[in-house]
């Protein structure tokens, strides 16, 4: 199996080249306590034998500064994309994501919280954002999306509004599902599943989920798989931003996701990505 991860991050050691400037104003604890440069990246993908991977740009590190994400994937164009940030709201917006397009970025990410910040999911519809939503869909990129369950509407008029962009939720927009089996908590999840241009990311996030409350990876990833189809989902390591080695957040997916078919399987951890982002085929 081709796997490919698309939610590492990476952080240089050069903060004289690339300084720290985070979103918010509060660089998250992660970053600081677990630093993992592009080298250290692909040294930790060889390890767990991960292919690929679509580096997301680290908003609590850099705002909206994408120099380390772009330098560090142009440095292994063979196995790595840069997914980087821009201000959505900012009037010149589309000339800045178009000129990263031109620095080699696969894909877009809107940070509304969730680590430095409370969640607050009022930029993701602003109809100031929607020039980008446009370029977005001229350029054939996706947006990732990190929100929660409050952001969930917002979610979907975006996905209404902009078809022909593809949008992938960060930890499956963090649904609560430890009510178990019908995850009636989950509904607002569940209702995005006819829209065809939501895609869902599988991270350590919700591998620990589901084994909280009466959850349980036997019944959740099934129902998931039934709701949306194994080809609108793929995995995000969140490394190093989640504890443990690659190959450690790796094994424990691997393990939650074994009640799957080994078809199922396959486009989770490499086809759905390469789909996303063509320039890991």
């Amino acid at each position: 199996m081709n796997i490919i991860d698309i939610h590492p991050h990476i952080l240089s050691d050069d903060e004289q080249r690339f300084p720290p400037a985070p979103l918010f104003g509060k660089r998250s604890d992660w970053s600081q306590e677990r630093p993992n440069t592009a080298e250290a990246l692909i040294a930790a993908m060889d390890e767990a034998g991960v292919a690929k991977a679509a580096v997301v740009h680290s908003s609590t590190t850099y705002g909206f500064d994408n120099s380390y994400v772009l330098d560090g994937c142009r440095r292994y164009p063979d196995r790595l994309v840069a997914v980087g940030s821009v201000d959505v709201l900012a009037a010149d917006a589309p000339a800045a994501l178009e000129q990263l397009v031109h620095e080699g970025l696969a894909g877009l990410r809107i940070f509304t919280g969730g680590s430095t910040r409370d969640i607050d999911p009022s930029e993701l519809d602003n109809p100031s954002s929607f020039p980008v939503w446009r370029m977005l869909a001229a350029l054939k990129l996706p947006m990732c999306i990190q929100t929660g369950q409050v952001g969930m509407p917002q979610v979907r008029r975006l996905a209404e509004k902009f078809p022909d962009v593809n949008i992938i939720l960060d930890h499956l927009g963090r649904p609560d599902i430890a009510d178990g089996p019908p995850y009636a908590n989950a509904a607002t999840l569940f209702a995005l599943a006819g829209l065809p241009n939501i895609y869902l990311k599988l991270t350590p996030r919700t591998f620990g989920d589901v084994q909280a409350g009466k959850a349980s990876a036997t019944t959740f990833f099934p129902r998931v798989v039934e709701a949306f189809g194994a080809r609108r989902m793929a995995w995000g390591s969140n490394f190093p931003a989640s504890p443990g080695t690659l190959d450690e957040i790796l094994a424990t997916a691997q393990e939650r996701l074994a009640c799957l078919s080994e078809e199922d399987r396959a486009w989770i951890f490499g086809k759905t990505a390469q789909h996303l982002y063509p320039a890991l085929a």
